[in-house]
């Protein structure tokens, strides 16, 4: 198969053809790996779900002894293992259905809650259906900035993006917070495009499962440990602020550094599912590291798999990585992938650029591709 190019660093471009053999390919991995899910899939699952809990346990019984500071530090470590897997490997994977063959009760998506403040009816809404269907489209998909940030050049500059770091950081230190409005829309609020009264069952929710949350970290545990409260409170505190801090590291690590793309609503109207396909890959990135550094980011660090296929168990995209990246090479795709401290400093460097207008900034080239469409040619980011 021959793939046009412009140039010696010109577009790629696809043709219908080729679009729909790559969705075809990548129909029949899922398909394959869907026909073997089993035993070792739930053995997985239960396993990261007996060593959440243990650290858990681990975590809440040091802080008896939180006097003593290698023992408060060595609680905040285990609770922050603890949330993290609950949060990324166990929470986010089991309400994306991917483990809803299983037919348990427990890590069914239609009923598991995580230890977070976000209810997960509203973020099953703003993530798997809202992100997951309309990924990087701009008007579209909310998490394109977050309605906060910007964080793409096709987003209008204005003066308050000069905050862009400032936003950043606070959304980081505070993103299970940042998360459980996310569904909200605050910024369409202020424009007058949502009413205040449409949120009252969402503000219902939330204040709901924010309650439970509050009153477990920060009030039962903290009074269960007796004269210990404040430091059992400080180290529950900080254990939140170690989850929050990497579950944002690895999200935009995989949504957000340098050669990720965006879309316009035209560009993607009348998607066929090759094109789909094409879109997910051109829009997330992966985190090169090791196989425990892939687990505490709920493999999350695999986005492009995780995209292409958000139903299938996490564990499994370790194993199809190299399938993916090999179709995206026979069909000129980019595979973004690269080391943390690279795709961390890429995302960093955008936000501190795009806070500025754009005569400031030199843009670096995007990849482009032009996806030659049975309506019409549209390019995709050049």
């Amino acid at each position: 198969m021959t793939i046009l190019t412009e140039g010696k660093d010109g577009p790629v471009i696809l043709s219908p053809e080729q679009v729909d053999e790559l969705g075809a390919a990548l129909d029949e991995l899922r398909a394959r790996v869907v026909a073997d899910l089993g035993e070792r899939d739930r053995d997985y699952i239960y396993n990261i779900i007996r060593t959440q809990r243990g650290f858990e346990i681990a975590g809440r019984g040091l802080m008896y002894l939180g006097f003593l500071p290698p023992f408060w530090l060595a609680g905040v470590a285990a609770l922050g293992v603890s949330k993290i897997l609950d949060n990324m490997e166990i929470g986010h994977n089991v309400m994306h259905g991917q483990y809803d063959w299983m037919r348990e009760r427990g890590i069914n998506s239609r009923e598991f809650d995580w230890d977070t403040v976000c209810p997960a009816d509203q973020w099953k809404h703003s993530h798997n259906y809202m992100h997951h269907t309309y990924t990087n489209i701009h008007e579209m998909d909310r998490d394109i900035g977050y309605g906060i940030l910007r964080i793409d050049e096709g987003q209008k500059w204005h003066p308050y993006y000069l905050g862009n770091p400032v936003y950043a950081f606070l959304l980081m230190v505070l993103f299970e917070w940042g998360v459980m409005v996310h569904d909200l829309e605050a910024d369409n609020i202020v424009k007058g495009k949502r009413k205040w009264s449409d949120l009252k069952p969402l503000l219902k929710g939330q204040g709901k499962k924010a309650g439970k949350q509050v009153l477990k970290d920060y009030v039962m545990f903290p009074a269960l440990t007796g004269p210990l409260f404040v430091h059992t409170l400080v180290g529950n505190v900080a254990a939140n602020l170690v989850r929050n801090v990497w579950t944002y590291s690895i999200i935009f690590c995989g949504h957000f550094p340098s050669g990720v793309q965006t879309f316009t609503k035209d560009e993607t109207a009348e998607e066929t599912r090759g094109e789909w396909y094409v879109r997910q890959m051109l829009g997330s990135a992966n985190i090169r590291g090791s196989r425990l550094f892939h687990i505490m980011s709920g493999n999350l660090s695999h986005q492009i798999e995780h995209h292409l296929f958000p139903d299938l168990p996490a564990n499994r995209y370790p194993e199809i990585a190299p399938e993916v990246k090999a179709l995206a090479e026979k069909y000129g795709l980019p595979y973004n992938t690269g080391r943390f401290s690279k795709q961390i400093g890429s995302v960093w460097a955008k936000i501190f650029q795009l806070a500025l207008p754009d005569r400031l900034v030199k843009r670096a080239p995007k990849p482009g591709v032009i996806v030659m469409r049975n309506r019409k040619a549209t390019e995709v980011g050049v």
